[in-house]
């Protein structure tokens, strides 16, 4: 049977397109589209279970997005071929859908739901990551799951003034911003990205402009569904509610509540106070009502309890620690805490705590990306660690979570883009969350600018963050913008906003708003009051250190960096690695090459000024290039009978030998009449010896010639050799007429065979006379 395929098509208004199409794979899915960009096309299903599991109270969704390396043309890497675990990339992918996607499902939904993305086909010039949101929601809008909105993610980028929509990797190389904006038809639901330091209003106009664009792709969606057929929203078993409950918590809890929250106090001692009062409001139901109705009862405790303290602060201004709405928690800083560390600091605001490391290496140390649409390495990387005593929990430790993933990659986009270029190292920042109530992952940015600078990496400048809320009432229309927010703040508010930047511009942001028809107005806001937070922020970490340090410490690596002609790549290495590997023993140092253009690159990292210089000498020994007629100071290292082997001064091991003909004007019978063991000199470089191909220096050849003796005897004179045709070749060879051999036998070769038996002549040197010379 052949399916019926409809199509969509989403034009991106510069030639460039996107297709939706249903209807010939997955059909078995309660949902399934394909989207199509370029080359690179996406399958995204969704299933959700017709019952929810018991006991459950909550939306189990899972959010998938994995990456095939067949769709590159490519095997995985490694021993096991074939995907396993997420990369860090496909989870941030999965973090960017998730976190617009789950705010959408009804409250009251539990059943346990499955959206699953997956790359088949790849394309080097679109970027997938940014095509995932727009196929979750249409396969969301061809189910019959409940959902409260379409919705669509878009990138855009900044190129010379001028914004785009979805760029190429090439591209986005060339941008100021690359931002990802998630929304529905008519609100903001998510932005993230980074930055070169941009600002406020420049942030709102690329927002506005992602906007136009995801109102362009619901639409697409609206056409597909309405062409496929628009599906009736299943039913499901609905949350138990009862007013009467309600009502009776509400009036036993919620002036304790309001006044708990109007006290202003810290994070154990409120949550003490809340405890008790849940208590005392249970202890005055019957054990009849608990055994029927308990559940009721706890979540209303809840819900009454976030109206009281969302109401705190819209009706007095005040915050569950006293803070006014735009008041920051006191900051105390320390740079220079761990003693063995290459660079360390800690940054402790309110309740929150971060103590972040900074390690640095060499290109070898570089983080490896290898991924099916991204091959690369980064020489910049920060992790994040967010153990559960931090929140004073007991909780198994799983791995690496999800969360750690996404807030240390916040953190890694908000400080990389001030790391020169030109730094020489290889940098790795490791945050260790030691106490949170409150954003954590700008306690990391505040912290890491502050280990960064200990550390002497040069920082163009400081960056430091924080996290915004918002608390809102639909039904007065009354709102407050919160600076620096709580947990508890972030848990009961509307919306988390986390801005970072220095004192230029914003370099990095992430925003989840919980709530519909948010306005660029509280947005305009959250961005000015984060910029005054920001800049007080940044004026307590320049307190304690306002520059970087002029070098790193002692006990850190130093690097230098030498370029040496790609010929002498091998000479360095050695055979089978011996020179390198044996230099790197000598000097305690660590070596690392990397051919470029045709070139060497040659990093030299390690703590001792000597260790290093003794291989910068070592690598001007090996491609040390004597010029002819250039002037050189030597030492013996070696006699000979036929001469000496001398080691250039400037280029220790780089030797030639200085042959005896070259010692002296005069006739030397022994070497060591004129140079001895140990001596230093100069010699001339004269080249490359024609006959033995080998370069050649002279001795002699700086000292001066002595004058020329007139009583010395003269070489004979000989003429013409008898019977030789010399002097004219008219006949050639007498007695040799029509080639005959007789008179040729009859001629005397008395004297040839003499010096025949003699032995050998020996080759005269021109430039001594004519005297012996030893080959």
């Amino acid at each position: 049977m052949i399916p019926n395929v409809i199509k969509e098509i989403i034009d991106l208004g510069d030639g460039r397109s996107i297709s939706i199409e249903t209807g010939k794979l997955a059909k078995q899915a309660d949902g399934s589209v394909v989207v199509q960009m370029g080359n690179a096309m996406l399958l995204a299903t969704v299933v959700s279970a017709r019952t929810a599991s018991p006991g459950i109270d909550f939306l189990p969704l899972t959010l998938d997005y994995r990456e095939k390396f067949a769709a590159a043309g490519r095997f995985p890497g490694g021993f096991f071929k074939r995907e396993a675990r997420p990369s860090d990339g496909e989870i941030l992918t999965m973090r960017l859908v998730d976190r617009v996607l789950r705010p959408l499902f009804p409250k009251d939904y539990h059943a346990e739901t499955q959206v699953m993305i997956q790359l088949m086909s790849h394309d080097d010039d679109v970027m997938p990551d940014a095509l995932a949101g727009l196929a979750a929601s249409a396969a969301l809008a061809l189910s019959d799951i409940p959902f409260a909105t379409l919705i669509s993610e878009v990138r855009v980028a900044r190129i010379n003034g001028e914004f785009i929509i979805n760029p190429s990797k090439a591209q986005l190389e060339e941008s100021d911003i690359d931002m990802m904006i998630g929304a529905s038809m008519d609100s903001i639901a998510m932005v993230e990205g980074e930055m070169k330091e941009i600002s406020e209003l420049e942030m709102i106009e690329a927002i506005k402009f992602a906007h136009e664009a995801i109102k362009v792709q619901i639409a697409a969606q609206e056409r597909l569904q309405a062409a496929a057929g628009k599906k009736e929203v299943r039913t499901y078993e609905e949350e138990r509610n009862d007013d009467a409950i309600l009502a009776k918590v509400k009036e036993l809890a919620y002036d304790k509540y309001f006044a708990i929250a109007s006290e202003g106090s810290a994070k154990h001692e409120r949550s003490e106070k809340f405890a008790a009062v849940k208590e005392e409001v249970k202890a005055l139901f019957t054990e009849d009502e608990l055994l029927e109705n308990g559940d009721l009862i706890s979540k209303y405790l809840s819900k009454v309890n976030k109206e009281a303290v969302r109401n705190v602060i819209l009706d007095k201004g005040t915050r569950l620690d006293g803070r006014k709405t735009n008041e920051i928690r006191p900051i105390w800083c320390e740079v220079d805490y761990l003693p063995s560390t290459h660079g360390s600091s800690l940054f402790t605001r309110g309740e929150t705590q971060a103590l972040a490391t900074v390690t640095l290496g060499t290109s070898r140390e570089a983080n490896i990306i290898d991924r099916p649409t991204e091959q690369g390495e980064e020489r910049f990387y920060l992790h994040y660690n967010f153990p559960p005593f931090s929140t004073g929990e007991a909780k198994p430790l799983r791995g690496t979570s999800r969360r750690e993933v996404g807030h240390g990659n916040l953190a890694q986009r908000a400080l990389k883009n001030m790391i020169p270029a030109e730094t020489p190292y290889t940098v790795r920042v490791v945050s260790e969350v030691l106490e949170s109530n409150g954003s954590s992952s700008m306690a990391t940015v505040c912290a890491g600018t502050l280990a960064l600078m200990d550390a002497g990496i040069k920082m163009t400048r400081p960056v430091s963050g924080i996290a915004m809320g918002l608390i809102s009432d639909d039904a007065t229309g009354r709102w407050a913008v919160l600076s620096d927010i709580l947990g508890d703040e972030d848990h009961l508010g509307d919306m988390d906003f986390k801005v970072t930047g220095t004192s230029e511009g914003i370099t990095a942001c992430q925003m989840d708003i919980k709530i519909e028809g948010l306005k660029y107005e509280i947005m305009e806001q959250a961005l000015n009051q984060a910029r005054e937070g920001r800049l007080h922020i940044l004026g307590k970490l320049t307190e304690v250190l306002d520059t970087p340090r002029e070098d790193v410490k002692r006990h850190a690596p130093k690097i230098i960096k030498v370029t040496i002609p790609g010929a002498f790549i091998g000479a360095l290495i050695g055979p089978g690695g011996k020179v390198i590997q044996e230099l790197q023993k000598a000097s305690g140092t660590t070596i690392v090459i990397n051919e470029v253009d045709e070139q060497g690159e040659v990093e030299i990292l390690g703590t001792s000024p000597e260790g290093i210089q003794m291989v910068l000498n070592k690598i001007d020994s090996i491609i040390f290039k004597p010029q002819v007629g250039e002037t050189y100071s030597v030492k013996v290292i070696k006699l000979l009978d036929f001469g000496a082997v001398v080691e250039y001064m400037d280029a220790p091991g780089n030797e030639v030998l200085l042959h005896v003909s070259e010692l002296d004007w005069a006739r030397t019978e022994n070497v060591t009449d004129v140079v001895n063991m140990g001596d230093v000199f100069d010699v001339k470089y004269i080249g490359i010896d024609p006959k033995t191909r080998k370069e050649k220096v002279s001795r002699k050849a700086l000292l001066p010639r002595p004058p020329r003796d007139e009583n010395a005897p003269q070489r004979e004179n000989r003429g013409p050799r008898e019977g030789s045709d010399r002097g004219g070749r008219d006949n050639r060879g007498g007695g040799r007429d029509n080639r005959g051999r007789d008179d040729r036998n009859s001629r005397d070769r008395g004297p040839r065979e003499e010096r025949r038996n003699d032995g050998p002549r020996e080759p005269r040197n021109e430039d001594n006379g004519g005297e012996p010379q030893e080959s």
